[in-house]
């Protein structure tokens, strides 16, 4: 078999990594063009948070000479467990200019103590540094979500404003609120007592630590928004999290097929081993329990569509029955919506995406995996709702294309649908393929994007990730689309990588996934990688994860959310469409 000068090219990266990797350094590999210590990092050397970042300290001053690593009271910081027993054993890292370094090379200190050092820049000067570490309390103070009214109305938060909008007309004049804020904040008055918000009331939100006040005006209308997609000020970072010491999900060593959904503002995570799936809190990640799951098998996936419908589906061998089960709610038990026999030669049901709403137009789209060591696959099943009702399920192959995928999560693909119509055609990219595709309509390939850098210098998509989470949505006239390049090798570089484009006109035109005139948002495999745990891969596991774009019912917000299981990660952004 002939290697592409591609594939040969990753394989050299690699096999220098394999090299390399069996020496782990004690700091961060120079990452500053300026000369000076750029930060310090703060990991739990001890404990059930072993490996863990606790505290980071951004250093502007490159002529500092003592540091103070903050570190979290709480851990994690939406807990009640205490950690500062911790301190006295805590792995610090340092990143720092080139050809520069500090003496004696940093590796367990105590943080309760003054630790000396000797650091010597690029010119050769040297100087005494030192580092401890102090236990802070937080500053942040927000509202995360509210409901105010009989029945309740959800809140519209603008958090660059303050504001928060009650889109409703019913008359909220005596009404009481029930508010979701901040870990260990307070907030003043009492949302309990009936109010006035017709005519608005402000709520003070304290920080932990009891120094900053955010002032949140609630008031009843209707927020102005702006015509078309998102506004970019809106970006904000929700969390990121570690799945296992976080969240409460399974460490990497556990080899699982990762799935999730929105229903009612919770976050479902499914973990397609025989577990209701958990739900969280959409804006903190907070745990809030587990799903009514009635007599729905989630051996499969779940998905969401666009009102705030979970989808589950449960793994179909060859002749097997797929169900697709849907529910409203997280205490609903769910109800069946569409079957199927697997009448093909391979199993279905790892990956399952819908675009759309499924009481008004949607399409459903399941992939069929290959078999490990026996074949590849290139079907996926695309089943079109109109009216409330499946009006067509059919068995697609991208066979013609020269597009292949393998078995299950580690492996395989994910193809979604650019509308709900079927008229906006697919998008589809696979482990080890190193390209994201738009195929029209009729199955041929309408774009292509690479995914290496210019003559291979940089490597984005390769086979040290997994380009095959993907997911689309609609959201204020716009619909995008999401590339997530999970790790499946998570010590190795590149790290993981989002990729966000709009894809109202269909194609996804330009030559590169990174600079694709339809990219909107992106953060490369450096900033990703620089937010994953330091658990690294110390074992074989399954290299699963998931994206998935989320509006919020009342239209005002999209969610995206990531998770890697293999690296550890499990985040969110936030964006709006609110006029400021």
């Amino acid at each position: 078999m002939e290697l592409s000068m591609k594939k040969i090219f990753a394989f050299i990266v690699l096999a220098a990594v394999l090299v390399t990797s069996c020496h782990e350094p004690e700091y961060v590999a120079p990452t500053a063009s300026r000369s000076g210590i750029t930060s310090l990092t703060a990991i739990f050397a001890t404990g059930p948070y072993v490996d863990m970042e606790w505290g980071r300290l951004e250093i502007t001053d490159p002529d500092e000479t003592y540091f103070v690593i903050p570190l979290s009271y709480y851990y994690p910081s939406d807990s009640e467990n205490k950690v500062g027993n911790y301190q006295i054993k805590v792995r610090v890292r340092a990143s720092i200019a080139n050809n520069c370094k500090i003496d004696p090379p940093l590796t367990i200190l105590d943080l309760t103590e003054e630790n000396k050092f000797t650091f010597t820049d690029a010119a050769g000067a040297s100087r005494e540094i030192t580092i401890t570490g102090k236990l802070v309390k937080s500053s942040v103070c927000r509202i995360l979500s509210i409901e105010a009214g009989s029945p309740a109305v959800t809140g519209v938060v603008d958090e660059i404003n303050h504001k928060v909008w009650l889109p409703t007309d019913a008359d909220l004049s005596s009404a009481t609120a029930s508010v979701v804020f901040s870990a260990h904040t307070s907030i003043s008055p009492d949302p309990s007592a009936a109010r006035d918000y017709n005519e608005g009331v402000t709520y003070t939100i304290t920080s932990e630590d009891g120094d900053t006040k955010v002032d949140y005006l609630v008031v009843r209308g209707t927020p102005p928004t702006i015509d078309y997609g998102y506004s970019e000020a809106s970006m904000e970072r929700l969390f990121n999290l570690d799945p296992a010491t976080a969240m409460g999900l399974p460490d990497f060593g556990d080899p699982l097929n990762v799935s999730m959904g929105v229903v009612e503002g919770k976050l479902v995570v499914n973990l397609a081993d025989g577990n209701a799936p958990r739900y969280y809190h959409q804006v903190s990640g907070a745990y809030l329990g587990t799903i009514n799951l009635g007599a729905a098998n989630p051996s499969g996936a779940i998905a969401s569509d666009e009102a705030g419908n979970l989808l589950i589906c449960n793994y179909a061998d060859i002749g097997q029955t797929l169900n697709i089960w849907r529910t409203a709610s997280v205490a609903d038990a769910p109800v069946l919506l569409h079957s199927f026999t697997n009448d093909q030669d391979v199993p279905a049901g790892t990956t399952m995406k819908v675009i759309g709403d499924i009481d008004d137009e949607a399409v459903i789209t399941i992939v069929y995996d290959g078999i490990a060591e026996v074949t590849t696959s290139s079907r996926f099943r695309a089943v079109h709702i109109s009216g409330g009702a499946v009006v067509s399920d059919e068995v697609l192959d991208l066979a013609g294309t020269g597009l292949a995928w393998g078995a299950g999560a580690n492996n395989g693909t994910c193809i979604v649908s650019g509308s709900p119509d079927l008229s906006g055609g697919w998008y589809g990219a696979a482990y080890d393929e190193n390209a994201l595709y738009w195929f029209k309509k009729d199955l041929t390939v309408g774009s292509r994007l690479n995914g290496m850098g210019p003559d291979n210098e940089l490597m984005y998509l390769n086979g040290n990730v997994d380009a095959n989470n993907l997911d689309s949505k609609r959201f204020n006239n716009a619909r995008y689309m999401v590339l997530f390049a999970s790790s499946h090798f998570p010590s190795w570089w590149p790290g993981p990588q989002i990729y966000v484009y709009d894809i109202s006109s269909g194609a996804i035109a330009g030559t590169n996934v990174w600079d694709s005139s339809a990219l909107v948002f992106s953060i490369d495999n450096n900033n990703m990688y620089s937010l994953q745990n330091e658990k690294g891969a110390t074992k074989e596991s399954t290299a699963s994860g998931d994206v998935i774009l989320s509006p919020s019912p009342d239209g005002y917000k999209l969610y995206m959310y990531y998770y890697d299981h293999y690296a550890q990660m499990l985040g969110g952004f936030c964006v709006d469409c609110l006029k400021r």
